[in-house]
């Protein structure tokens, strides 16, 4: 998501700075690969939590972008910098829906709601001239990887993968797990708008042609299971996705592909399964209007 902000704010002309905090290694390696100048901002935890959790304390989660939100506002004033550019796309705004609860949406700070509120209190309440906005939040998860998939530059160095961001625990190997919600998801994300064998090349491997995995695609269909817990897309979008892949003959033959067509698409409504509607953008966003018009070219050149 961050990349395709980096590439589009390039285009339009725009100067800026790939600021990004904590130390992960996959991260600097990315910043590095855009050729920009560059912050990096450190951040600690403390070490009385850690404390906590050998005690037995659960790990909560926390509103982290809201956390790195203020954090690159200070940045921002400090560095006399005009906006602050998050990466945070529409389907940020919608939660998971838990029979018995409702929807319960665990990256509330990353949907519009906070965005709008944020930035309404950073112009009235600490800089008027200070804009603060995500340049990806009127378009959908799909949309944002339709535009990547434009993009080879960063394929050897990007990751989605959460286990590679852990504060605790063992990291995968390589860049992709394979097996968590998030790869699960860029991978079904890009499949339709990128050849078969660069997207292979980036994973290492088909993660729609294992049949073990579909527990966990499952779950991103909103089939016998609610969508995880992780930043991903909406139900929809992974449905739709996985239809365009039924309908792709480089793909369709693939395990949980074939699985799909014959098992879950006969009980969807095929006018809910198509691409189109999920790419254009909604009207739901805090872009600048000079920024605005450039953008919408871009994403549909």
């Amino acid at each position: 998501d961050s990349l395709v902000s980096i590439e589009a704010l390039r285009k339009a002309g725009v100067a800026q700075t790939v600021t990004w905090i904590g130390s992960s290694p996959l991260i600097k390696a990315c910043a590095e690969r855009t050729g920009l100048p560059m912050l990096n901002i450190g951040r600690s935890l403390a070490p009385e939590l850690f404390e906590m959790n050998k005690q037995g304390a659960l790990n909560g989660h926390i509103p982290v972008t809201a956390v790195n939100s203020a954090i690159l506002v200070l940045a921002a004033l400090l560095h006399d910098a005009d906006q602050v550019v998050f990466s945070n796309e529409r389907s940020a705004s919608y939660g998971s829906l838990i029979p018995g609860t409702g929807e319960v949406n665990h990256q509330w700070s990353k949907g519009w709601a906070f965005e709008h509120g944020f930035a309404t209190h950073l112009q009235t309440h600490v800089a008027a001239d200070l804009n603060y906005f995500s340049l990806l939040r009127p378009f959908s998860e799909l949309a944002v990887a339709r535009q990547f998939a434009r993009i080879d530059h960063y394929d050897a160095h990007f990751s989605s993968c959460n286990r590679n961001f852990h504060l605790l625990g063992e990291r995968p190997a390589q860049r992709w797990c394979g097996a968590c919600p998030k790869c699960h998801f860029v991978f079904l994300a890009l499949a339709p708008f990128m050849p078969k064998p660069r997207l292979m090349g980036i994973f290492g491997r088909n993660l729609l042609d294992e049949a073990d995995q579909a527990p966990g695609f499952d779950a991103l269909l909103e089939y016998q299971d609610h969508k995880p817990f992780e930043c991903v897309g909406e139900g929809r979008e992974s449905r739709a996705a996985m239809a365009a892949l039924a309908a792709n003959p480089s793909w369709r033959e693939d395990a949980l592909v074939a699985r799909f067509a014959r098992e879950i698409r006969p009980m969807l409504e095929t006018v809910d399964l198509m691409l189109a509607p999920l790419l254009e953008p909604s009207d739901d966003h805090g872009i600048p209007p000079a920024l605005w018009t450039p953008l919408l070219e871009n994403f549909r050149a």
